[in-house]
Formats: structure tokens, C-alpha cells, sequence
């Protein structure tokens, strides 16, 4: 008798591949449709992705730690992916020698302006206290943001959720948005790209040129480390922890 397919789920549900297989396949599929839409910023292929696996978890009843069974291989290729973002940043060493001052004050001030942006607009919508510090380190990575959010008395589970649709909005308008206002300089483009979208507007940036990804890797490097030491010690000055 030809098994039911619900029974086939099931059996494939068991294997820890099945995370690292649908993982693989949603992001083929959304690269291609990226592809065809000339790559379109709109088409962003982590968004699609996203929603592939969403709507394929939903509609097989799949959790989250069946599928993450699988998926923590992909994971895992995230740390060594961003030590290998320092090959690229060696090549633009020159560079960053010469403008280091104004790099550092550009991630500083971008930083900030995402820490208060996102707290300021939280407060004025009447957000609880632990989801106004669960939002602050939206802009920065997600491990380093979970950590820092655990830290100041945030929920990482919605601060993971932030970040991703932060990286995903800055990934598909920042380009267009820096175009708009006359910026042409790759890298400026790219430094702004990783201060506000990190790992996902890094990608994005190593799609137009090596030297806006280079430097879309150099912000979120920095801007991790920097909201990790300065964040907590701020808010304790402030009195809000």
C-alpha cells in the first residue's frame, strides 16, 4: 500500500536534514525569483525566503526546534562567514587608515540614532518597558543583539524577530534611499548599509561591489562590539536599568 503523505511527512520530519534541505531549497527558489526580477531591491531574496519557510512550517505543522534540528548547520557557517568578511577588509586597508576617524564617528552617531529612533518611537506608541529594551539593539546582529537584550532586561525571542525585519527593510531601501539623497560613494554606502541592516545588508552590499560589502562588514563589526559595551553602561547612567 502507497504510504499517505501525511505519514511521509512525518518520516522525513525525523531527519535532521530536512531544516538544512528546506533551508536550502527556499533560498534557491527566492535567489531565482531575485534573478528574475533583475534583482530588484523589493525581491530581497532573504524576505522570500523567509516567508517560504514560514509558510511551509505553517502548512506541515512543523515547530521551530524540528526544523532548527536541521537548519543550526547553516547556523553555524555564520561565524566562520563573518570571520572571512576580514579578507575583504584587508584589501581596503588603505582606506580605512585614511578615513578611520570618520568612520568611527559615523558608526557611533549611526548607532545612536538607532538605539533612540527605535526606543523614542516605542515609548511614544505606548510599548511596554521590556519591549522598548528589547527593541534597542535591533541594528546589530542578531547573536550579539540577543545577548545584549538578555542582558538589559529585554526579550531576545522578539529582539531576534526585530532584527531580522530590520536587516531585511535596510537591505531592500537603504540603496535606494542613499541613491536618492546624492550618496555615490561605495563606501558610504556600504558603512551605512552595515550600521543600520548588519549581516543582511552586508550580504547586500557584496551583491553590488566587494568594496561596499568591505565596508557594509567593517560597520557591523564595530557597531556590534561598540552597542554591546556602550548600550548596557548607558542605560544604567540613565537610570532606566
Amino acid at each position: 500500500m502507497t504510504p499517505k503523505l501525511n505519514e511521509i511527512w512525518v518520516y522525513l520530519a525525523a531527519s535532521p536534514l530536512l531544516g538544512l534541505t528546506a533551508t536550502l531549497l527556499a533560498y534557491l527558489i527566492a535567489s531565482l525569483i531575485y534573478q528574475r526580477a533583475r534583482f530588484n531591491a523589493l525581491a530581497n531574496p532573504v524576505a522570500i525566503a523567509v516567508a517560504i519557510l514560514v509558510l511551509l512550517l505553517t502548512l506541515t505543522g512543523t515547530s521551530y526546534k524540528t526544523y532548527f534540528d536541521g537548519a543550526q548547520f547553516v547556523h553555524f557557517l555564520l561565524g566562520p562567514a563573518t570571520v572571512a568578511l576580514a579578507i575583504p577588509l584587508y584589501q581596503q586597508l588603505p582606506a580605512l587608515r585614511r578615513d578611520w576617524f570618520a568612520l568611527l564617528v559615523g558608526m557611533l552617531a549611526g548607532s545612536a540614532a538607532a538605539i533612540t529612533t527605535a526606543m523614542g518611537v516605542a515609548w511614544a506608541l505606548g510599548a511596554s518597558p521590556v519591549t522598548i529594551l528589547s527593541l534597542a539593539p535591533k541594528s546589530v546582529t542578531s547573536p550579539i543583539a540577543m545577548g545584549i537584550a538578555e542582558k538589559i532586561g529585554g526579550l531576545p525571542s522578539l529582539t531576534a524577530v526585530m532584527v531580522i525585519a530590520t536587516g531585511i527593510l535596510g537591505a531592500t531601501l537603504a540603496r535606494t534611499i542613499l541613491t536618492w539623497m546624492k550618496f555615490t560613494d561605495h563606501k558610504v554606502m556600504g558603512f551605512a548599509l552595515g550600521v543600520t541592516a548588519h549581516g543582511i545588508g552586508t550580504a547586500r552590499g557584496f551583491q553590488v561591489s566587494e568594496e561596499m560589502g568591505a565596508f557594509a562588514g567593517l560597520a557591523m563589526g564595530l557597531s556590534g562590539v561598540m552597542t554591546a559595551l556602550l548600550l548596557p553602561l548607558g542605560l544604567k547612567v540613565l537610570g532606566v536599568i
